[in-house]
């Protein structure tokens, strides 16, 4: 069975745990060579690019704080320097802090969607050129189904997903002359580290009783769940599908 990202290289953002981690390694094991991105856990994104390499992969690990453009800069062209190019940028760096919306100040909303948004902007900015040179190139923007069912609790963090999905399409318009495709993938609720630092539990426990009533599959999603859409996207059997927006939450949201 052929590798479908043979040669390829991979910008993962966030890769140190949950998703991001799920994402790199799964682009190495269908032939990427991937960066995979951290900004706080270096402990954590080298164990990343050690699973990787003793799989036979290639990756190295990078610090970057992506909503600063220093940062980025620096990410792509050492990314450049080592493989020569960048063929697929995975924005899924994010935070999602909870917080009653009232009592959200102006410095938490600026700070949300710095990380959040901006940094999917001045990473798309960063690779462009090298993709624009190959006529090829493959951005795929994480939201999340948050943007689809508004939920409570974190008005800053919902309202910077729903803006990748307009800077998904937007984007995608800019650049499809170039041969660069750019989708964006939602998440459903997915159980991850990150959730059990958070809620702890018990929480976990609650949430994955009320998911079993919203979805259509009972069981918690797990980063795994979303390795399919994010290969589909970066392989070339997505060349002619750009702008859209895959929801993956085993059947909560249906659009």
């Amino acid at each position: 069975m052929s590798l479908r990202l043979k040669g390829k290289v991979a910008i993962v953002t966030g890769a140190s745990r949950s998703i991001g981690a799920a994402i790199a390694k799964h682009y190495a094991r269908e032939g990427a060579r991937v960066v995979v991105n951290y900004r706080s856990n270096p402990e954590l994104a080298q164990l990343v690019v050690n699973d990787i390499q003793e799989k036979g992969g290639e990756a190295f690990a990078f610090y970057a704080d992506v909503s600063q453009e220093k940062d980025v800069r620096s990410m792509v062209e050492e990314t450049v320097s080592r493989y020569g190019t960048v063929d697929i940028l995975v924005n899924n760096a994010a935070m999602d802090p909870r917080r009653t919306w009232y009592e959200i100040t102006a410095e938490d909303w600026d700070y949300i969607m710095g990380v959040n948004v901006r940094s999917q902007f001045l990473c798309a900015k960063a690779v462009f050129p090298y993709m624009q040179a190959q006529k090829y190139g493959k951005i795929i923007n994480v939201s999340s189904v948050t943007f689809f069912t508004g939920q409570k609790g974190f008005l800053h963090y919902v309202a910077s997903k729903g803006a990748i999905v307009g800077f998904t399409r937007a984007l995608a318009r800019e650049v499809g002359e170039n041969n660069i495709t750019v989708n964006c993938i939602t998440p459903g609720a997915v159980l991850t580290e990150t959730e059990a630092e958070k809620v702890g539990a018990a929480g976990s426990e609650e949430a994955t009783v009320v998911l079993a009533e919203l979805q259509c599959f009972s069981r918690r999603e797990v980063a795994a769940d979303l390795e399919g859409a994010f290969l589909f996207f970066a392989s070339e059997e997505s060349d002619f599908i750009t702008g859209q927006t895959m929801n993956v939450d085993g059947g909560w949201i249906m659009h």
